[in-house]
């Protein structure tokens, strides 16, 4: 995405598979945002193809803000507690209608075991990188509890780069892309991405979710962190960061997953 002029954005998909996301996000953000507590983007038009370029494309209004990051959150438990807020709302959204958990989400909010195979040869490849026992345990245990609800909105991608501050408080959330009806656990992997035990503990208590949802959101945070540490490896660690490294603690999110056990 970049800004065009003072006030409007421009998204242009990298790929086809990131096509379906900007009639999704123009169809539905209009509809989401009256019932949501903090600002999400406003679609404004979809640009057609031309001049070799092959998809469809949006256009936004410029929000303004800044990438959150460790240093420029004021308070990390108040900021949890704000983004559970956020969640929960989304989560209570009439979902009827919505579009199904599916490949248009890269099947986020369907089931784990879409990506069992994936996960299981990224701890082979990984060998001895990681702890392939406790790993096996975490990810056995998230596929143990299988979502029995009522399907629900859900975001999809709650990471730090879709996540805007203000005056070092959260302020927007953003890229809607992966957004669907289904299963709301993806949204929680954010608890080992970003947050430490103390932050986790608030965040949870604030969503209120079960030891099942809690169970698959750690699922969802550890197959991510699994599948790009096999892939790139040390090579691409300055790009990796945000799913390979907690930059609260400082620790790898696989050991975040594995190892922060004081908020269970």
């Amino acid at each position: 995405m970049f800004r065009l002029g003072e006030h409007l954005s421009v998204r242009l998909p990298s790929a086809e598979r990131y096509v379906a996301a900007v009639e999704k996000e123009h169809e539905w953000l209009p509809r989401l945002a009256p019932f949501l507590p903090l600002t999400i983007p406003v679609p404004v038009a979809i640009g057609e193809p031309d001049e070799g370029y092959l998809w469809r494309w949006s256009v936004y209004r410029w929000l303004e803000g800044e990438t959150a990051t460790a240093e420029n959150i004021a308070d990390l438990n108040a900021f949890a507690a704000m983004l559970a807020e956020f969640l929960v709302a989304l989560w209570r959204i009439d979902s009827a209608g919505g579009p199904p958990a599916g490949a248009h989400s890269f099947f986020r909010g369907a089931s784990l075991a879409v990506y069992d195979d994936q996960t299981r040869q990224a701890i082979e490849v990984l060998g001895d990188r990681v702890d392939g026992s406790a790993v096996r345990r975490v990810w056995d245990a998230a596929l143990a509890v299988p979502y029995r609800g009522k399907p629900v909105w859900f975001h999809g991608d709650v990471a730090i780069t879709n996540l805007l501050t203000k005056n070092k408080r959260l302020d927007a959330v953003i890229d809607f892309g992966t957004s669907g009806v289904g299963d709301p656990a993806c949204d929680l992997a954010i608890a080992w991405t970003f947050f430490d035990a103390k932050t986790r503990q608030v965040f949870r208590a604030r969503t209120s979710v079960d030891d099942e949802a809690w169970a698959r959101g750690r699922g969802w945070a550890l197959w991510k962190a699994l599948i790009v540490l096999a892939q790139y490896g040390a090579s691409r660690a300055d790009a990796t960061t945000i799913w390979t490294q907690n930059p609260v603690t400082g620790r790898s999110v696989v050991d975040e997953v594995i190892e922060g056990r004081d908020d269970d």
